[in-house]
């Protein structure tokens, strides 16, 4: 007889975790299957080690300039296997946290490759052929996202790298071609640029960081090619070759046919939805372009089937997969929670200078018929970014002239990825931008840069 559980999770990343967690708090009897490391793809080979090696590459900068701050740092160097070394024990120190918390709250843990049949039945085989099956009277589908390639081109994981591969590098190249301007190009565009690699930056559309406002966009811009980056946008990929000593990626520009010559090539064009070898097909489950479809609350075509995080589709974050895990637990359990509000979803790049935005762009707002008051306010005008030497950028804050509602936030600069938290309760709160500056913000602080954006709005901004 299959063990039955009142719900089975499969995966256990950010939406699987989070969900198993809340049902156990709920009093459900969970079971999560993970084929590889809890914690899945974010914390083991995104999110979080990436982290690390972007802030190892900013102590490089901060002691590269330490000049300006007063300070002597002679002859700085860097051992960058032990960079690696570093971003992998702190994703082993989470992936252990995670598997604790399971513990904690008694949630059945099973390694292997899973297989969902009918019935709810799911299928397991571990990394030594073992089969066993448990039973869930409701199935949670957590399995996140694979690499994307571009037709025709095959990652290698030597030369033609995904960002996996790019983490576990144990030699700076001296040059890559970074294909796909998005987060994660943009990420790693200036993690190995900071460590002395010559960059490429190749996008098809016509902006790096497409999704983003676009004088966040041309700030970004102007700082990557200041700092050496190369960056080459509607720019198509049609082929890479590899060469005696690396590759060569042919591109179609406005202008006509480039050929770029680099040591390695990193495929940054995103990821499709894990979905296949699990059975969903022959459950009659509804896939598009490699995503299941759901409803609002996660539901899929099939009675009792849930999918939450990447594998739904986009927008592809850990966050929105941990709300959705929180949300269909709840849901399971009969609470009636709201379902997940996805134009107040933070989006953040962990470059440097950081950007984080929520809501509609300028250009979204105005082509969505709202008549506009714009707020901006630049951090070489707060003390404190000028007391952290980190004075490239601004907040930009966009809202409804009728109503003053926040209808979109917009940040580069110094902490914006912490910063745009204080955004996310503004829209859910449906704060005016009167509220947000009569509400006083501690100085100095790089907050004082929202209270000033909002303040510019009313044209009463006070220190510009």
């Amino acid at each position: 007889m299959a063990e039955k559980y009142d719900v089975v999770v499969v995966g256990g990343g950010p939406g699987g975790y989070v969900a198993a967690i809340r049902l156990a708090q709920l009093g459900k009897s969970v079971a999560i299957v993970e084929k590889d490391k809890m914690g899945g793809l974010c914390l083991n080979w995104g999110c979080i080690p990436s982290k690390a090696l972007i802030r190892s590459a900013e102590v490089l900068h901060l002691m590269q300039n330490a000049k300006s701050f007063g300070l002597s740092a002679e002859n700085v160097a860097y051992d960058f296997p032990k960079v690696i070394q570093r971003s992998r024990t702190v994703a082993k120190k989470l992936n252990k946290g995670v598997e604790y918390l399971m513990k904690k709250n008694k949630i059945t843990t099973i390694f292997g490759t899973a297989k969902l049949g009918r019935e709810k039945q799911v299928f397991i085989t571990d990394n030594e052929g073992k089969e066993t099956n448990i039973v869930g009277e409701n199935i949670i589908i957590a399995t996140g996202g694979k690499h994307r390639s571009l037709p025709g081109i095959e990652i290698d994981h030597e030369r033609i790298l995904n960002s996996t591969d790019a983490m576990l590098l144990q030699k700076v190249p001296e040059s890559m071609v970074v294909i796909g301007g998005g987060a994660i190009g943009v990420e790693y565009a200036y993690i190995y640029s900071s460590f002395g690699t010559k960059i490429t930056l190749v996008e098809m559309l016509p902006h790096i960081l497409p999704l983003e406002d676009e004088e966040i966009i041309n700030t970004l811009t102007s700082s990557y090619k200041k700092a050496g980056i190369k960056i080459e946008t509607s720019a198509r990929v049609e082929h890479i070759a590899k060469t005696d000593t690396g590759i060569a990626v042919t591109i179609t520009t406005d202008a006509g046919e480039k050929h770029i010559e680099g040591e390695v090539a990193l495929m940054a064009v995103g990821f499709s939805g894990n979905s296949e070898n699990l059975g969903l097909e022959e459950l009659g489950m509804t896939i598009e372009r490699s995503f299941v479809k759901v409803d609002e609350m996660c539901r899929t075509n099939v009675e009792g089937y849930y999918a939450i995080g990447d594998i739904n589709g986009p927008p592809l974050l850990a966050h929105v997969a941990s709300a959705e895990g929180v949300m269909v637990a709840e849901h399971i359990a009969g609470l009636q929670p709201k379902p997940v509000d996805y134009k107040n979803i933070p989006g953040c790049t962990y470059c440097q200078p950081q950007v984080a935005s929520m809501g509609l762009t300028e250009k979204a707002a105005r082509e969505a018929g709202y008549e506009l008051k714009i707020g901006r306010f630049p951090f070489s005008a707060v003390g404190k970014a000028i007391a952290l030497g980190e004075t490239n950028g601004f907040a930009k804050l966009i809202f409804d002239a009728k109503t003053e509602e926040l209808l979109g936030a917009h940040l580069i600069g110094p902490e914006a990825t912490e910063l745009i938290a204080e955004l996310g309760v503004a829209r859910t709160l449906e704060t005016t931008a009167a509220e947000l500056f009569k509400t006083v913000h501690a100085h100095p602080t790089l907050s004082e840069a929202i209270m000033e954006a909002a303040a510019d709005a009313h044209g009463e901004a006070i220190n510009i």
